[in-house]
């Protein structure tokens, strides 16, 4: 008869050791480890696919489209809508700088290893993206339309439809800066909400559309929903105003 081991177990009756079962602990911990890991690495790339091909989160850096968005807002912009969707008229899109509109980028110094977290974080698209040459406005006009500032009773017109422009920030006006361009083809118009205090295409513009015109390869995507506060989230649509607009004349 076998004599009990040190560890209280008789050897040989089928009951497994204190070392197999530190073996055993060890593996299912290591096991476990291996298993965060897998699972964190995949949400990386996932994020990473849906932040190049599909939506990515933006942070608003300036007070250009209030009261719409205000500084600090998060914004989720899909990516599909600059593609086989394109933008229309009316949506809030994000673009990059066409050069010009935007100060050189000074890069928020964080610290090395604070700077490379938050790199990394918006490089997969998990961080949004708070800096750089991008720029959020709304779509006024379309190639091939024909936009003025302004009518008789002081609103846009696009196509010679006149914009019932209710988003606009409270005491602002249309525009105090005339125009009347025709916007290139493959190219948008924009303007922010917040006329009084937004640097736009009439601020860029040559005065025929050409030079204040964005073209749609700059395009990253349409804004769909406020994600942040809270308190303020909401899904963007289309303001009615919008869908009225006759197509333009041909040329």
């Amino acid at each position: 008869m076998s004599e009990p081991g040190r560890d209280g177990v008789r050897e040989g009756d089928g009951t497994r050791t204190s070392d197999a079962q530190d073996d055993e602990r060890k593996g299912g911990f290591w096991h476990g480890v291996r298993e965060v890991f897998f699972i964190a690495v995949t949400a990386l790339v996932i994020s990473f696919i849906i932040k190049t091909f599909i939506a990515q989160a933006f942070w608003i850096p300036s007070g250009s489209m209030e009261d719409t968005l205000v500084y600090g807002d998060r914004v989720m912009v899909s990516k599909i809508q600059a593609g086989p969707m394109a933008v229309e008229r009316g949506d809030i899109v994000v673009f990059e700088d066409p050069g010009g509109w935007l100060p050189p980028h000074v890069p928020k110094d964080r610290g090395p290893v604070l700077n490379a977290v938050f790199s990394g974080l918006q490089f997969v698209g998990v961080a949004p993206v708070a800096e750089g040459n991008h720029l959020i406005k709304r779509v006024i006009g379309e190639g091939g339309d024909h936009v003025v500032c302004c009518d008789d009773d002081g609103r846009i017109t696009v196509n010679g439809h006149p914009l019932d422009e209710t988003y606009l920030y409270p005491g602002d006006e249309p525009s105090t800066m005339p125009f009347d361009i025709t916007v290139p083809e493959d190219h948008i118009w924009v303007l922010g909400d917040h006329r009084s205090n937004s640097r736009d295409s009439r601020a860029h513009d040559d005065g025929t559309g050409a030079t204040g015109s964005i073209p749609r390869d700059n395009v990253v995507g349409q804004a769909f929903v406020l994600l942040f506060p809270l308190n303020h989230a909401t899904w963007f649509q289309t303001p009615d105003t919008y869908e009225a607009i006759p197509e333009p004349a041909a040329p």
